[in-house]
């Protein structure tokens, strides 16, 4: 995995080789780790599992279209790149479990959000077994149609990963949190801090 330039100036350090990956990674194909799930370990994995909430893996291979920068005015003039992403059969089973015992589906970060969204929009809101690439671009009026929660760290401003969660938790809420976390001293980034975020209805 490719050390961001940011993290220690760019500089190999043993420590990350195991440190910038998840506990979830099972194959290459990612540029970057899914930043959010960076927080998890195999003990809170457990504890998790221990408190009765069931967690399953998805996929989705981060590309260099990720870190893109927004350069157009009009977000409809701006190309996302597709990644990879699959969605097997028992994550499938999980999801509709959790739905059925009218549970919330919380996506650990962007990226699993963006396989989830891609599933339900080719599926009618459900959920089907997937393998495939997505260059799904959401931004405010998007209709989220599988995830309740999300759990993400700060992104850049003018940024899709921004554009997404303003899109999911309401832009002046995401303006007013970020202007929090920049008075708080924040981190941001693969190792920054991370929030919980409810989805905004729209009224």
């Amino acid at each position: 995995m490719p050390l961001p330039p940011y993290i220690r100036g760019g500089r190999d350090d043993a420590r990350d080789r195991d440190d910038y990956q998840t506990v979830m990674a099972r194959r290459d194909g990612a540029i970057a780790a899914p930043t959010a799930a960076l927080h998890f370990t195999d003990t809170l994995l457990a504890r998790l599992r221990d408190a009765g909430i069931a967690t399953t893996v998805v996929t989705l291979h981060v590309g260099i279209g990720t870190f893109q920068p927004v350069r157009v005015e009009d977000t409809v003039g701006h190309m996302m790149h597709a990644e990879r992403g699959e969605l097997g059969p028992d994550a499938v089973a999980a999801l509709q479990a959790c739905r059925d015992r009218g549970g919330r589906i919380v996506a650990v970060g962007t990226t699993s959000l963006r396989v989830l969204e891609s599933v339900a929009a080719r599926h009618d809101g459900g959920f089907a077994p997937w393998q495939g690439e997505t260059d799904l671009f959401i931004t405010p009026g998007f209709r989220f149609r599988a995830v309740d929660l999300l759990m993400t760290n700060f992104h850049l401003p003018r940024s899709t990963l921004f554009m997404l969660v303003a899109a999911f938790a309401g832009l002046e809420r995401m303006q007013a949190l970020y202007a929090h976390a920049i008075a708080g001293a924040f981190r941001f980034y693969s190792y920054g801090d991370a929030c919980l975020l409810e989805r905004w209805e729209r009224p």
